[in-house]
């Protein structure tokens, strides 16, 4: 892609940027993680409800929508923080290094959570979950600050467009240009190329959060910078929910088509994907606003608000308490299994069939993280990255 031209001049706040903290976006930040918690920690893998599992290929399940929720969410986090900063006399080149701080210790505790608990750094996953939302901040807040909503706009359509035409023009060695299975595709050529044993260990060659598929998630940090524009202008509420339900419903609309030609497939990330995947979060969020900003049922929503005031402090515990369940051994000799398994087989597995103990193992989890959340939010420590 072409550099982006030489800014417009910036406009001058008009949105109501400076009122208090968004509920609603707390709340969906917070469900988005209780939902994240609960489809990563099931009790038996082997026995899952296929809606708590991902697609494994092309068309999607509810388990896909997670991650580019949280990436648009950090759209929208972005334009609200920016524009009242901005509106308060902040410099630009000043939250432009304050971004990049922040993504680099999102980077930093990203590598973290891949290389805990052997910290081996000739395997240990250099892509990932807390990488790709690093690396989208970073560039959706540069864009943010260097682009009017035109320019923002040209970006995403950019980013989307490049991305169709290099994953159907470029071609793979030995296989050719327009693949998209699994070992045909360019985003799983360059993934291998470049990453060799730093891949997603159940891949080992390519990875979902890899390289050229990070291309259209940026995008879909964009369309989140967008519907914090519609969130915060200076309209009353029935107006900006309503577009933002008109806006969703028609990137939805837009997802659907293009899967004719691009199918709609989370690991690629693929246009229609990140279509489809903002439709669907421009839908939630005018719903979660409405309820909880508009008719004022914040305490119906206050269970997911704890949760999303600490979403990071919540994946890092998540991730990590359950990498040690997974390292540390119970019983001895050939019978020894994790201690996570050990838990599992002893607490849950008795109580009811494969699946539904299973789910019950990922109820419990989410419930001791969500304990996790309340007990930060009750002594108010909100970790801020």
């Amino acid at each position: 892609m072409k550099p982006a031209p030489v800014p417009e001049p910036p406009e001058a706040p008009t949105q109501a940027a400076a009122g208090p903290r968004l509920a609603a976006l707390d709340a969906f930040r917070g469900a988005t993680m209780a939902l994240m918690v609960l489809v990563n920690n099931p009790g038996d893998g082997a026995h899952t409800y296929a809606p708590l599992l991902h697609a494994e290929w092309h068309g999607w399940t509810v388990t896909d929508v997670v991650f580019p929720s949280f990436i648009w969410i950090v759209g929208v986090a972005i334009m609200l923080a920016f524009a009242r900063r901005l509106a308060a006399g902040a410099p630009r080149g000043m939250l432009f290094l304050q971004a990049l701080r922040r993504g680099a210790i999102l980077y930093g505790l990203g590598l973290a959570v891949y290389a805990f608990p052997h910290f081996n750094p000739a395997t240990f996953r250099v892509l990932g979950v807390l990488q790709r939302i690093a690396t989208c901040y970073v560039a959706a807040a540069a864009i943010y600050l260097t682009c009017r909503v035109r320019g923002q706009l040209v970006w995403l359509a950019g980013l989307l467009g490049v991305y169709w035409l290099i994953m159907m023009l470029a071609p793979v060695p030995g296989y050719g240009a327009g693949r998209l299975d699994v070992e045909g595709n360019f985003a799983h050529y360059i993934d291998s190329l470049v990453l060799g044993r730093h891949n997603y260990a159940p891949t080992r060659t390519w990875d979902p959060e890899g390289i050229v598929s990070t291309l259209p998630a940026i995008a879909t940090a964009i369309f989140g910078l967008l519907a914090g524009r519609v969130v915060t202008a200076r309209r009353v509420l029935t107006e900006r929910t309503t577009w933002l339900f008109l806006i969703g419903n028609l990137l939805i609309a837009c997802g659907l088509i293009c899967d004719a030609w691009l199918p709609i497939n989370k690991k690629l990330w693929t246009t229609s994907f990140a279509l489809f995947m903002a439709g669907l979060d421009f839908v939630v969020l005018a719903i979660f606003v409405w309820c909880a900003d508009g008719l004022g049922r914040r305490k119906f929503f206050k269970p997911a608000i704890v949760m999303g005031m600490n979403a990071i402090t919540v994946y890092m515990v998540s991730e990590l308490l359950d990498s040690t369940l997974n390292a540390v051994r119970w019983g001895t000799g050939t019978g020894s299994v994790s201690l996570r398994v050990w838990l599992y087989r002893t607490l849950f597995a008795p109580l009811a069939a494969p699946r539904n103990a299973s789910l019950l193992y990922a109820l419990a989890y989410t419930l001791l993280m969500y304990g996790v959340a309340w007990a930060m939010y009750r002594r108010k420590w909100f970790v801020r990255v």
